[in-house]
């Protein structure tokens, strides 16, 4: 038990379950507008999703003394994850272009990508705490549901799509507002700004509770209104919001324990390779 569980702290350390949650993510919105996308796509995002979360840790562990045992890991093995995160990067790069050539997704992606960047650096600059969770949210949707939205017909680019759409959004932004809530000790003697520190851990104590509220009610509408179709992707946030939920409410739980269940939730839709 004790081994199986220094594995799981060690895909969680390096991410790897952020990887399995973008690739279901993905598989969600490919599913919830008819799209068929190939194996390739799906190595490709979690390639790209992997290295921007690894070079990310690896830059917030080397700003202060004060680690946890996340920033401690990415610390020590600073050199090894710096040279996979770069190969991975360039393979990447030949990877998208070997796939889709030089043409408009490349170039859509591509771009994506750099607005991401962009942004990253002017809020980490000018932005406000709550901004970088809120941000982080956005994109990360916005990628997962990049390529089947790009790809689907108009006719499936439906009000129902972006209902579901704006509610993984909520969902992800809950997810990150739980974990600045967990870590606001940690983040203030490491002096890294957050959405805890913006707010003050009270008042975004209310706010998750006010997304909680949110959240499961939208996702109850989406069971009783939404057409047959799209009743099981309600099902999926719905369960996936009660795992935040209930692993935020575990005041017995470890952070790193509710980290661990947060994270894992988003894989979920993998489930939908045996239901549809």
């Amino acid at each position: 038990m004790q081994f199986f569980n220094k594995v799981l702290l060690w895909i969680s350390w390096l991410s790897l379950d952020v990887v399995s949650g973008a690739m279901a993510g993905m598989l969600f919105f490919s599913e919830l507008l008819h799209v068929s996308i190939e194996l390739p796509a799906y190595i490709l995002l979690g390639m790209a999703v992997w290295s921007i979360y690894n070079l990310d840790h690896i830059l917030d562990a080397q700003e202060n003394g004060v680690f946890s045992s996340r920033r401690f890991f990415h610390q020590k093995a600073k050199k090894g994850l710096i040279v996979a995160v770069l190969s991975l990067g360039f393979i990447g790069l030949i990877g998208g272009f070997w796939w889709f050539g030089w043409g408009s997704v490349l170039k859509s992606v591509l771009a994506l990508g750099l607005i991401i960047l962009f942004a990253r650096m002017v809020i980490w600059k000018f932005g406000m705490g709550w901004m970088k969770e809120v941000s982080i949210a956005f994109f990360y949707v916005l990628g997962i549901s990049f390529l089947p939205l790009m790809t689907a017909d108009v006719l499936d680019r439906t009000l129902w799509f972006w209902v579901f759409f704006t509610l993984y959004l909520l969902l992800a932004t809950y997810n990150l507002f739980i974990l600045s809530f967990l870590d606001v000790e940690e983040d203030q003697q490491a002096g890294f700004f957050s959405a805890a520190r913006s707010f003050g851990a009270d008042r975004l104590e209310k706010i998750i509770y006010a997304i909680s509220a949110v959240l499961l009610g939208g996702n109850f509408l989406t069971l009783v209104f939404a057409p047959s179709f799209f009743k099981i992707f309600g099902v999926f946030l719905l369960a996936m919001t009660l795992i935040h939920w209930l692993t935020f409410r575990r005041s017995h739980w470890t952070l790193e324990e509710k980290r661990l269940s947060m994270e894992w939730a988003f894989s979920l839709p993998l489930l939908l390779l045996i239901l549809l």
